[in-house]
């Protein structure tokens, strides 16, 4: 048998245990039950609403005369007088320029008497040709005779037709040593003086005359746009009032062209080249501040989105594969993920078309800091509060 511990080892070993159960007591009191969870995310939102944009593409272009006239001479000779003044105004019918008459004057004198001389030689021949026709019945000439008589008064007549058209292109060609203008617009340099000898239909221009106002601008669509566009008007999500869309222009110095046009008409064909379709417009340009040849960007107002969705640029992202997205917040406080189309920009807004309805909740603001399936704490925008 053992024999009994003294009285000192047992007090020690119950100071012991005690001490044991009185840690653990402790280190069970100071240890958390469990992880708790985090907060949702705050992230800003806005509230989309339906309503009708209108559609507008932005096009490069420059600007072109309404209508050009090349002034050449019609006839040769030498140039007398200049009776405009380079850049002023002509109008339709102005003399430009005087050419010498003098040649020309006496070729319509010579065919007015060619002609008096085949009119007298008409007036002899059908008094002839009565006489005979009057005398073969009688016996009193023979029938020959009577031929050649009025064979010669066919041929006095065609001699008659033919002074007169004689005399109608002296007329004609007197006419043309007054160089006049086929348009009323503006006119540029001369490139002729008095003196200069100038041919008929020569290739080099005498002068050019420009209908300024109004002014066409051509600008250039690609047939892909032009396209989506059709498709868009045909299916109905894209409203058109008539056939005359609105068009402003933007200069080269980046201010705004004062007065609106319209959209005149398109091209009938694709240049093969660029794979772009050209647009006329034409603008009023009562200032004359439009001159040919000026670039420019027009905003073409190719009509209304009708039920379109107008969201910041902020708002949207791009999945891998290049798709628009929105995340939008269900009423459970839930972020889903949304696939939208696009119909271009407006005034630092996307136009949506398809995915979003009126009265959801987007994210505007906090985009990175969640995804879709997690819980967030929506704020409106502070211009929403």
């Amino acid at each position: 048998m053992r024999a009994p511990l003294p009285d000192t080892f047992r007090a020690i070993a119950l100071a012991t245990s005690t001490a044991l159960v009185l840690a653990a007591c402790s280190e069970a009191a100071t240890t958390p039950a469990g992880p708790s969870a985090p907060p949702p995310t705050k992230v800003t939102v806005i509230t989309t609403e339906a309503t009708s944009v209108p559609l507008t593409s932005e096009l490069p272009g420059r600007s072109t005369a309404r209508l050009v006239a090349e002034i050449r001479p019609q006839v040769t000779g030498i140039v007398q007088k200049r009776l405009f003044r380079e850049g002023s105004e002509v109008k339709a019918g102005d003399t430009l320029y005087q050419i010498d008459p003098a040649s020309y004057q006496a070729t319509l004198d010579s065919a007015q008497a060619s002609l008096a001389r085949a009119e007298a030689t008409l007036a002899t021949a059908k008094l002839k040709a009565d006489r005979y026709a009057g005398l073969v019945d009688i016996k009193a000439v023979s029938r020959q005779d009577n031929d050649d008589a009025q064979a010669a008064l066919l041929q006095a007549r065609a001699d008659v037709a033919t002074a007169k058209a004689a005399v109608q292109t002296a007329r004609i060609n007197l006419g043309y040593t007054r160089i006049t203008s086929p348009i009323s617009g503006r006119i540029g340099r001369s490139s002729v003086t008095a003196g200069a000898l100038v041919t008929a239909n020569q290739a080099a221009a005498l002068a050019t005359v420009q209908q300024l106002d109004p002014i066409n601008v051509d600008l250039t669509q690609s047939s892909s746009q032009m396209l989506d566009l059709r498709r868009r008007v045909a299916s109905g999500e894209l409203q058109r009032d008539g056939n005359t869309l609105p068009v402003t222009l933007t200069l080269e110095d980046g201010s705004a062209y004062a007065h609106p046009g319209k959209l005149a008409f398109s091209e009938v064909s694709v240049d093969a080249s660029t794979g772009s379709v050209t647009l006329r417009a034409e603008f009023p340009n009562p200032d004359g501040l439009l001159l040919p040849g000026m670039y420019v960007r027009a905003k073409v107002t190719q009509g209304e989105t009708a039920g379109a969705i107008l969201l910041p640029h902020a708002a949207i992202s791009h999945d891998p594969r290049g798709n628009a997205v929105a995340m939008v917040v269900g009423p459970d406080k839930v972020v889903q993920a949304r696939t939208v189309t696009l119909a271009g920009s407006r005034e630092g807004n996307w136009i949506v078309t398809a995915g979003l309805q009126g009265g959801e909740q987007v994210i505007v603001e906090g985009l990175q800091k969640v995804r879709a399936g997690a819980t967030v704490a929506p704020e409106p925008t502070p211009a929403a509060r």
